[in-house]
């Protein structure tokens, strides 16, 4: 049998190889040859997508920082800046759920962290096989696990997310963790390397052989059969030490002792000494031999490559380091010196006393190969024929049937595993539309949401991805907040397959285009491709994660009916259609195209109504049609409410179909009349009055009742059930 060269083992293809004698002069080493396969995998330079991603809008009047750093950041006022940033660990959550879910939490706080920004909200968007399925149970439950632990023992708060269920997530779970800081303008941080002579520091936890090749082993290739054996390309986490290293780094940095800050995160030091050079044009020198081991006897290819978890990497004076290694050790952390800046532009690592690496840092990050990605269009299906979906028997069981869902139900049993009023700033809880977060010491306050509409991006991506940002929008709105910041990640499947590329391209379009209609620039993001199996591929699944702000904090509004008596409005009148609804439970059919002017418009109005203090609660109608949205604010305010609603095609396509464009809105009678002309053009709809134990609707000739009890036990009990 022939032996599988070096090369392809660690995925790289055979033009990769043959491209690096040509930038490095010579044959690589071995231990040149792993950093290769690591920094030129998707993972880490987004080689099918880069060209794609120039479609985003990255600058605005708020943009301080954008694309390029650890984390994006915009102005909020007064000299402080919000931070955020939105990863994946979607392929470690499949091997080893409870570590590639904990870890992917540590990470995307280190990269705000790295930017100088203290974290103060964490979010997760997760999808998962459905619930029938014993091992996407396991991954869920064990995920979720993950996550609460890892984030209650840093003290971050867990405010938000979102939650799906389907059979195309059975063999690709996704695991995207967003993360939100604060920082001042003045102390914001880069990771581009400055002055040679400084000295290259490495603090907090020691280097081990966990996570040795997982952004090319994981991240950046399909999973297969033999998914166990690749746990040991898992990281494992210590959320106590990411505590004090998180406490200690801003501890450093207030003190001014950081010329350069960078996270090691996927490819270990590789990537993070290879970035801070290259940004600075800069080289480095460091000595292997210095790097603080947890496992004695590692090659010097795995300590250039460990991912192990809790590590930063720092340019400081020399003058410094001793004050650095003096706060370090008081807060129990390892502070060392690995090496120095050079103004050679070469990554240099020595070991035992010999070179091993002696490559330019931009052959490992600016000289990647980029491929783009293939454009095999798939033809956008026809609207659902009504006639082929038979109307529900029984509509008040279709709708309890709904609730308990775990599409639609209560993700309560997910979110009191997270601890979410740490830092006793949280305003507006989880299980609303966005979470509001109030700015540390200030009268404002941040709404923040993740979103996406995978089954829409299936069937017509580029309307898929403008649905994606209108959700987040509109879910924004509906605190009072309005959108400033997005970040993004790029879930896909295999970019070299099929319609994938194409797929990938028109969602990046349909968020551009949305997200240029809000003015609301894209300031970081990630990528993830290959999420399939020979099996299935994923949805795609562009998840948008969104930043808005709240001029006053007291202000905020959320979906919770608050007043007997409350008027029940309609704020939009966007198309309900049962295509790709999660009723009709599958992707098929065609979702109604966005109105973006009408939609911008809709989200504008709640804003300004919110303002105007016009509004006791705002709920977008989205998953599930509107009787579902009219039954979670009923729920959440303890009080029901009796409707009718706009004639439309058929009773349970009013009710449950889904579409974009509306916000059910609930008011004081004397209100309405401000909020008619508030609103203009667009069109604001009495539905009806808030009270009683029931939610009723009147859709056509039907008239459904839904007790609130009844409508609580399908909804909190939808994924304990499914768990059962």
């Amino acid at each position: 049998m022939t032996e599988v060269p070096l090369h392809r083992r660690l995925g790289l293809t055979d033009h990769e190889n043959d491209l690096i004698p040509g930038l490095i002069g010579r044959a690589p080493t071995d231990a040149e040859l792993m950093m290769f396969s690591l920094m030129w995998s998707e993972h880490c330079s987004y080689k099918h997508s880069k060209p794609v991603l120039k479609r985003f809008t990255t600058t605005g009047a708020r943009v301080l920082q954008g694309p390029g750093e650890n984390a994006g950041a915009v102005d909020v006022g007064d000299g402080m800046a919000v931070a955020l940033k939105v990863e994946s660990h979607n392929h470690p959550s499949a091997v080893e759920p409870f570590e590639g879910a904990a870890t992917g939490v540590g990470g995307i706080v280190r990269d705000i962290l790295a930017v100088g920004a203290r974290p103060i909200a964490l979010l997760d968007s997760l999808r998962f096989g459905a619930l029938t399925s014993a091992r996407s149970r396991h991954l869920f439950a064990r995920a979720v696990k993950g996550i609460g632990t890892y984030g209650n023992c840093i003290g971050v708060p867990t405010v938000g997310g979102e939650l799906m269920f389907d059979d195309r997530y059975e063999d690709s779970c996704l695991v995207n963790a967003m993360c939100v800081g604060v920082v001042s303008h003045d102390g914001m941080l880069s990771a581009s390397a400055q002055t040679p002579g400084n000295a290259l520091m490495l603090i907090g936890n020691r280097t081990g052989r966990d996570g040795i090749g997982g952004a090319s082993i994981l991240a950046s290739a399909e999973l297969g059969d033999g998914d166990a054996d690749k746990r040991p390309s898992v990281q494992v986490g210590d959320p106590f030490t990411e505590r004090k290293l998180l406490d200690c780094c801003l501890e450093l940095a207030a003190a001014d002792l950081f010329v350069a800050f960078q996270d090691l995160g996927a490819a270990g030091l590789t990537s993070a000494a290879s970035e801070m050079a290259a940004k600075g044009g800069r080289g480095l020198d460091i000595d292997l031999d210095a790097v603080p081991l947890r496992e004695e006897g590692m090659p010097a290819a795995e300590i250039l490559v460990s991912e192990s978890q809790e590590r930063m990497l720092a340019e400081v004076l020399p003058a410094d380091v001793a004050r650095v290694v003096e706060i370090c050790t008081r807060w129990q952390l390892d502070a060392t010196v690995i090496g120095t800046i050079t103004d050679t532009g070469h990554f240099v690592a020595r070991h035992h006393g010999d070179v091993v690496v002696d490559i330019p840092a931009s052959a490992l990050t600016d000289d990647a190969p980029v491929y783009g990605v293939a454009s095999e269009p798939q033809p956008i299906p026809a609207p659902l024929d009504l006639a082929s979906v038979a109307p529900p028997a029984d509509l008040a069981a279709a709708w309890r049937g709904l609730l308990a869902n775990p599409n639609v139900g209560s993700a309560r049993w997910v979110y009191e595993q997270y601890d979410h009023l740490v830092g006793a700033n949280t305003i507006v809880r989880p299980g609303g539309d966005a979470a509001v977060v109030r700015l540390p010491g200030r009268d404002t306050a941040i709404a923040i949401t993740t979103d996406c509409q995978p089954r829409h991006c299936e069937l017509d991506p580029r309307n898929g991805g403008r649905a994606t940002v209108l959700e987040a929008a509109r879910n924004i709105a509906c605190t009072g907040a309005r959108p400033i910041a997005a970040s993004d990640c790029l879930n896909f499947a295999n970019p070299e397959k099929g319609p994938t590329g194409w797929r990938l391209t028109e969602a990046v379009e349909g968020l551009a285009e949305a997200l240029e209609a809000l003015t609301v620039p894209v300031v970081s993001g990630n990528v993830s491709l290959y999420n399939e199996s020979p099996a299935r591929a994923i949805y795609p699944t562009p998840v948008v994660g969104m930043v808005g702000l709240l001029d006053h904090a007291e202000r905020a509004v959320g979906i919770s009916f608050q007043n007997d008596a409350d008027l029940v409005v309609l704020v939009g009148d966007g198309p309900a259609r049962l295509d790709a609804s999660e009723f009709l439970g599958r992707a098929e059919g065609c979702p109604p195209p966005p109105d973006l002017d009408a939609e911008v418009a809709v989200i504008d109005v709640v804003i300004r109504a919110a303002e105007a203090g016009l509004l006791a609660s705002a709920h977008d109608v989205s998953t599930g049609g509107i009787a579902t949205a009219l039954t979670e604010s009923a729920l959440a305010g303890g009080r029901g409410c009796r409707v009718t609603l706009p004639p439309g095609r058929r009773a349970d396509e009013d009710m449950f179909g889904e579409g974009g464009g509306r916000i059910v809105v609930t008011c004081r009678p004397s209100a309405l009349p401000a909020l008619m002309e508030l609103a203009g053009l667009v069109p604001v709809t009495p539905l009806g009055t808030v009270g009683g134990a029931e939610v009723g609707i009147t859709a056509g000739a039907h008239t459904v009742t839904l007790s609130l009890d009844d409508a609580r036990d399908a909804h909190e009990s939808a994924i304990p059930r499914a768990l059962a």
